[in-house]
């Protein structure tokens, strides 16, 4: 097990963050970690850091304990915290030598997370010249930089726009085909693209433990789709599957499909044949949504 976690509870004063929480992590796992704000997630994530001790419980990552092999953990993980902390005046590749002087790794290795996170055309730059996006790159090579098997991501994809949002999607895709990665974040899409398993928390408790293609099986799935032109709500009704059609706002539309196959090849097939444009194309799996709704406001 990459990660395991063994009825692990928090307590500040009279609040109890986290309520026997148990669960394990394999290594290959992109796991989305997701609930309310104040549910314990980040505690949670601070424990598996090594920065928080449980009031009760256990937790080891690659078989060292949170609690009595600190340093062991702390070089089987990388984290990237929710408010990347990162020193604007310095350069780029100058931040990333910094952090591997503290991990005692060799300067071949900078260049390596360079190109992996795709920082070579910005690694001349100051950090507080870059956007979001490049910053949150900077985080992920910092976190990489000592090839750890484990990464612990807090809303790595909070304030990034559509274009970058894509590209750190991507990257954490690619480099969680190596590594185990537990992921906290409030945005269903990520856990949608991402991940392949979900855990939801709330008031400090498990409430929810799936594989995505479990609940895929069997589920609706809803396909929002923006055109350059107006349709007829009846055209869009005469697709397979349909159950919903839904004008969201001026040409943009929620179709619901009662199947589980990815249906966003027929909506394309229908805007080429009626010669229109697609602005944008995204799935929604509203099993997870209701699923989350229920578990957590329910």
């Amino acid at each position: 097990m990459s990660i395991t976690v063994s009825k692990i509870s928090k307590t500040y004063g009279t609040q109890k963050a986290l309520d026997a929480v148990s669960f394990q992590l394999h290594k290959g796992e992109i796991v989305g970690f997701l609930g309310p704000n104040g549910a314990g997630k980040s505690t949670m994530m601070k424990i598996l850091t090594t920065f928080l001790t449980p009031t009760q419980g256990t937790a080891a990552v690659n078989g060292y304990s949170t609690d009595s092999e600190e340093q062991d953990v702390r070089k089987s993980v990388g984290y990237l915290p929710e408010h990347n902390p990162l020193y604007l005046d310095m350069y780029v590749r100058e931040y990333l030598q910094f952090n591997a002087d503290i991990y005692k790794v060799s300067k071949n290795r900078i260049q390596e997370v360079i190109d992996l996170t795709g920082l070579a055309t910005e690694s001349h730059k100051k950090i507080g010249q870059l956007s979001k996006g490049y910053r949150q790159r900077v985080g992920l090579a910092t976190a990489l930089l000592h090839d750890p098997e484990v990464l612990i991501l807090d809303e790595p994809t909070t304030g990034l726009d559509p274009n970058q949002l894509l590209e750190i999607r991507s990257l954490i895709k690619s480099i969680g085909a190596a590594k185990t990665i537990l992921m906290s974040t409030h945005i269903m899409q990520e856990v949608e693209a991402i991940c392949d398993r979900v855990i939801i928390i709330d008031k400090g408790k498990i409430v929810a433990d799936k594989k995505m293609n479990e609940l895929r099986d069997g589920q609706q799935q809803t396909v929002i789709v923006e055109f350059d032109y107006r349709v007829e709500e009846e055209a869009l009704k005469r697709l397979e599957n349909v159950a919903s059609v839904k004008n969201t706002q001026d040409f943009t539309y929620e179709i619901t499909f009662s199947t589980n196959m990815d249906m966003r090849a027929r909506v394309f097939d229908f805007a080429h044949d009626n010669q229109l444009k697609i602005l944008q194309l995204n799935q929604k799996n509203a099993s997870l949504e209701g699923l989350f709704t229920d578990l957590t406001q329910g």
